[in-house]
């Protein structure tokens, strides 16, 4: 219960401090499970949200991979969550249309002192893998915010 609200807390913040996420995601995208290394989340597909096709659109897609990543380091107890340094999304089917639900499920691969790889795959309202992706943050100035909590949050062995 402590990642999911501590997840919550940061998604929270990009909500209110960042250009992108507030614009492009709004009420619409939705933290529903966490826990150390693992996030749950899930986007309502609003017109917004697509290309001409009417389709999800492939940025929007990109956009989430690069909040995804943030939140699975963040389900590991950092408040900061670091920078990008590479992001990859591979697109395999639709991930919908306007009223459709699209769910991601994320986790960090690797959380070392300078670097977290995190990983993610989206699921489609049918139930098929629309699309993966892959994020390395850079985290080492990170580990300095204080309201870090990754004492709490490391993985029970």
């Amino acid at each position: 219960m402590a990642a999911l609200r501590f997840v919550r807390s940061v998604l929270k913040s990009f909500q209110a401090e960042s250009g992108l996420e507030p614009r492009l995601f709004g009420e619409h995208l939705r933290v529903t499970a966490a826990e150390p290394g693992r996030v749950e989340f899930e986007l309502d597909i609003r017109k917004e949200h697509t290309n001409r096709l009417n389709i999800l659109h492939g940025g929007t897609i990109a956009s989430m991979v690069d909040l995804g990543g943030s939140l699975a380091v963040a389900s590991r107890g950092l408040y900061a969550t670091g920078v990008s340094t590479d992001l990859n999304v591979t697109y395999l089917s639709s991930g919908g249309q306007v009223g459709d639900t699209l769910k991601a499920i994320v986790t960090c691969d690797k959380f070392g002192k300078t670097l977290a790889y995190t990983s993610i795959q989206f699921t489609n309202s049918k139930g098929e893998l629309a699309a993966r992706g892959s994020h390395t943050k850079y985290i080492a100035l990170a580990w300095k915010h204080p309201e870090n909590i990754v004492g709490e949050l490391s993985p029970r062995k």
